[in-house]
């Protein structure tokens, strides 16, 4: 029987970047059991202190750190060896390697990626702008838009918008109805990035049942129905193919994999142009 480990995740800022690190190192272990506790914004020794009394009051216990102030980040290092608590710092080695590859020393400032600088009210604005936009609302200003993505019902369109979004990219997402036109000027649109998005037609019937159940709404036979839905994928393929759209299968990429293959598509547009 495998062991179950309490992983601690410390870091001194919001904890997001080693919340995703954590995410790629726990895919690669097909039987890691563990039971996840995060600690943010840790930037004293006696917080420090507090973790490792708990690591100690439990079996299996390990730390993983991001902290980028120096003197803090050796404490805990030291405090977890001397606890007998596997300790694993994050970033500590690779700001050392960029320090000496850029002959500068860095500035060990915790947050220092969160400023609100030029980048940062950009990703607002997309966000706000994305929001706004989602479902096919406000088809007025389409030529304000960086990425378009079209598909049929339950697609991913909205979550892979506001992961866009989140990049810094203002996204408009279309629903594809059957017997309805897409937005006037789509077609000539020259700014945006359109992409159509597809997916196994059983796959959708099973994603669209469940959401009919959880709406309760049992009269959208159509929605549901396999027939129906090849229809409704078919349309859709043709439109992407007169308009020599891009075509993304999101059957088996999480939004993360659709987005990433999005920003290839602009990538390579721009090189293009």
């Amino acid at each position: 029987m495998n062991q179950k480990y309490n992983v601690y995740l410390v870091s001194d800022s919001t904890g997001e970047t080693l919340d995703r690190i954590f995410l790629s190192l726990k895919s690669q272990f097909a039987n890691f059991e563990y039971e996840k506790k995060e600690f943010a914004f840790v930037r004293t020794e006696h917080q420090i202190d507090k973790i490792i009394k708990e690591c100690n009051d439990l079996d299996n216990s390990l730390i993983l750190y991001t902290i980028v102030e120096t003197k803090l980040a050796k404490y805990i290092y030291s405090e977890s060896l001397k606890n007998k608590v596997p300790c694993f710092g994050i970033l500590g080695n690779l700001i050392l390697s960029f320090s000496k590859l850029l002959n500068q020393k860095a500035i060990h400032k915790p947050s220092a990626q969160h400023v609100l600088d030029e980048d940062y009210y950009k990703r607002i604005e997309a966000i706000q702008f994305t929001m706004s936009h989602d479902d096919g609302k406000k088809m007025d200003d389409i030529e304000n838009a960086d990425v378009i993505l079209l598909g049929v019902s339950r697609t991913s369109k909205t979550p892979t918008s506001i992961y866009l979004a989140n990049r810094g990219y203002k996204t408009i997402n279309i629903p594809l109805v059957p017997n309805q036109n897409i937005p006037k000027g789509l077609s000539d649109n020259q700014t945006a990035c359109v992409v159509g998005l597809i997916a196994d037609p059983e796959r959708l019937a099973d994603i669209r049942r469940n959401r009919v159940a959880i709406m309760k709404d049992y009269k959208l036979k159509d929605y549901t129905d396999l027939q129906f839905i090849k229809k409704e994928l078919l349309e859709s393929k043709n439109i992407f193919k007169r308009n020599n759209w891009p075509v993304i299968d999101v059957t088996r990429r999480s939004v993360e994999e659709t987005a990433a293959s999005i920003l290839k598509i602009i990538e390579i547009k721009k090189r293009q142009k």
